[in-house]
């Protein structure tokens, strides 16, 4: 069996699949092209240009993709062809994104770093910024998939009430969470609100001016899912009126933003670029997810994480 991979073939996250499968022959991937001939069944990667992601892909007759990625919404429809399976790698990021949400929810609670100091205060111990709590406010959270469940499960030892929204009617794969059915039951109260689901047709601008008119006053929208769940004409606004008293967002759209953009300077907002998957293991997660279906796919089991091009993961 051969596999196609855009890691590399001497680099530790190779020598995974080949300590687990000495037989497999792994073939490393170029952008100027495949060798004339040259037949493979997966193929593992998915960044760079799609085009010549693809003419790999279609040259050596690939009918198993695994992408190294979660989001799938920068994947080409030519991709996904008939017979041909697309999977990816749901999960690998959760741990690393939840670890910086929580960061994110506390650092606004106790107003890091704006309480740090440069210089004597007024008055010693007595915060300026005036601090808030954690516990006993209100977590909402839109997307209840791997990195929705890994914040909650983060969030609710620090005493926090968690309520979450997701796409189907299946329980919480979290204790103690409380899921609602609407986006307007979801933001009732809350405190708190994390974005947390794929971009698709039905979550593009899902916080938009209706649901942002239904918010208590103060809110804290934290965004690591895509930039086009958010309406960001309506979040200026709310956050002007202070609706949204802050909005960290660590996906815009589009993506870069351009140089003058208001999110760059608005007071309100903290912006970072698209970095809270990353961890040194990151890479090395997503390997072992392909390691497991590789077992799957040679043994004939049903592949896990399998991409629906219709729901868009």
């Amino acid at each position: 069996m051969r596999v196609v991979t855009q890691l590399g073939v001497s680099s530790a996250e190779a020598a995974l699949v080949t300590e687990a499968f000495p037989d497999v022959e792994l073939i490393e991937w170029r952008p100027d092209g495949p060798p004339p001939g040259l037949r493979a069944e997966v193929f593992l990667g998915g960044h760079g240009r799609w085009d010549d992601v693809l003419r790999w892909i279609d040259a050596t007759g690939v009918h198993w993709v695994q992408l190294t990625g979660t989001g799938v919404d920068q994947v080409p429809a030519e991709l996904y062809r008939p017979g041909r399976v697309v999977t990816c790698a749901r999960g690998a990021s959760a741990v690393p994104i939840s670890e910086w949400v929580l960061a994110a929810l506390l650092s606004y609670a106790k107003r890091m770093p704006d309480v740090f100091l440069d210089a004597p205060p007024r008055h010693w111990n007595l915060p300026s910024p005036r601090l808030d709590g954690f516990a006993g406010t209100t977590l909402a959270i839109y997307g209840l998939g791997g990195i929705g469940s890994a914040v909650a499960a983060r969030a609710l030892p620090f005493g926090v009430r968690v309520r979450a929204m997701r796409r189907t009617d299946a329980p919480s794969p979290v204790p103690g969470v409380e899921l609602v059915r609407s986006i307007d039951e979801l933001v009732a109260g809350a405190h708190h609100l994390v974005l947390a689901a794929p971009a698709t047709p039905r979550t593009h601008h899902v916080v938009d001016e209706r649901v942002l008119a239904l918010v208590e006053p103060g809110l804290h929208l934290v965004n690591v899912a895509r930039g086009s769940l958010v309406d960001q004409d309506a979040l200026r606004r709310a956050l002007d009126d202070g609706r949204v008293a802050m909005a960290t967002l660590d996906t815009v759209d589009p993506e870069p933003l351009p140089a003058g953009h208001w999110l760059y300077d608005h007071p309100r907002v903290r912006l970072s670029a698209h970095v809270s998957w990353y961890t040194p293991a990151l890479l090395r997660a997503a390997v072992e997810i392909f390691v497991d279906n590789l077992r799957r796919y040679r043994a004939g089991e049903p592949l896990m994480h399998v991409v629906d091009p219709d729901e868009g993961y």
